[in-house]
């Protein structure tokens, strides 16, 4: 019996992937063997002996030690595109917030209760401080072309806009997603000499921290718009501040408030709304769901953030799973002790994502004893046999 342990609240329609016969799911399960999380804090989280995977039921993995975890022979896996379609339509909503000035002209209009008649004179006096540009024939520019950026980018077409595009890990499958019409560049400096407005689809890591920040908007159009749906951590704080009240950015509107941001006028700050949709929840437990039981039955990995995608299928008596460091000779040296313990090797696969790697291989025999020795070699991190 294996016990998934949830640290959040997850969709029922996702944990009921889950056979009862094989799993237990629970809030309170010791040494767990999977664990799924949306937004919990395992950054100090002290790991059991029979963790093997973590599903995050959303995108960003910010909230999981994920080198430790790769460490500890953990595969971290998250839910890429499952909460994509929410997400544009706040960056949608976003583009007519920071656009038209909805939000301070919603709260204006609530000061003007209790003036009776006067309500409709003061209205058509008072509107024209919140006018604004419409976006069509406007220039998105959107940096990180994933499973939100394509969305967005091929929405904001449809609704009339021009649309520029960034990423240097353009994938095969978003780019046969993005409509012909989206101009994909080779540079963020050309998105941002371009950009009417800038939203931002792309992971927060040392390399993409303050991606807005005072030199790159000195790069931009003045009076640019920019979104920020993805991690607060992208944009520098004081300097987008700064901008603001130079004139240099029209607005800025973020999913990610923080005490310096919030009040700052020309500053919409929503309280992390992107993905907060029982359908987006939905698909993500899901999707999660899916991952362990592929990963934690059948060694199937799809969506890790640690290791790659890899699998292959047990046509013999025994399936030896590895997680290792991505150098060289250790698959010589785990072959050689299947074969020391009598195993006779059908059929090998090895994958690897960047400092690590994922070998699989189907065995004929009982090599159960070989485990301890595998675990043994250098470099090698975590070892299973299904």
């Amino acid at each position: 019996m294996y016990n998934i342990l949830t640290l959040n609240k997850i969709a029922s329609v996702g944990t009921d992937n889950f056979d009862r016969t094989k799993y237990t799911v629970s809030t309170e399960a010791e040494n767990p063997d999977g664990i799924m999380v949306r937004s919990a804090n395992m950054l100090d989280y002290e790991f059991g002996s029979n963790l093997v995977a973590i599903a995050r039921a959303g995108a960003g993995v910010n909230n999981i030690p994920v080198d430790r975890c790769s460490e500890m022979g953990i595969c971290v896996f998250n839910t890429p595109g499952a909460n994509a379609n929410a997400v544009k339509e706040m960056v949608v909503a976003g583009l007519l917030l920071t656009s038209r000035k909805i939000a301070a002209a919603i709260d204006w209009a609530k000061t003007l209760k209790g003036q009776g008649d006067e309500v409709s004179k003061l209205v058509e006096k008072g509107k024209s401080q919140f006018a604004g540009p419409e976006i069509m024939g406007k220039t998105l520019g959107i940096i990180g072309l994933g499973a939100i950026g394509v969305k967005v980018a091929n929405t904001a077409l449809a609704l009339g806009m021009k649309v520029i595009g960034y990423d240097p890990f353009l994938s095969v499958t978003a780019a046969l997603g993005l409509n012909p019409g989206v101009k994909v560049v080779k540079s963020q400096a050309e998105v941002f000499a371009e950009s009417d407005y800038l939203t931002l689809h792309l992971p927060y890591n040392k390399d993409t921290k303050d991606t807005v920040c005072a030199d790159t908007i000195a790069k931009m159009k003045r009076g640019v718009r920019i979104l920020n749906f993805a991690r607060g951590e992208l944009v520098n704080t004081p300097d987008i501040i700064a901008a603001l009240s130079a004139g240099d950015v029209a607005a800025y509107i973020t999913d990610f408030p923080n005490d310096e941001l919030i009040g700052v006028e020309g500053v919409t700050a929503i309280p992390h709304l992107g993905a907060s949709t029982p359908e987006s929840e939905d698909n993500c437990a899901v999707m999660a769901a899916k991952e362990l039981v592929d990963y934690i039955e059948y060694g199937k990995i799809t969506n890790s953030v640690n290791l790659p995608n890899c699998e292959l299928n047990k046509t013999a008596d025994q399936l030896v799973c590895i997680i290792h460091k991505n150098v060289p000779a250790i698959i010589t040296q785990v072959t050689g002790v299947i074969s020391n313990a009598g195993g006779n090797i059908e059929s090998i696969v090895n994958k690897s994502k960047k400092d690590w790697a994922y070998t699989m291989v189907d065995v004929t025999g009982d090599v159960d004893s070989a485990k301890a020795d595998i675990l043994a070699i250098e470099g090698v991190t975590g070892v299973r046999i299904l």
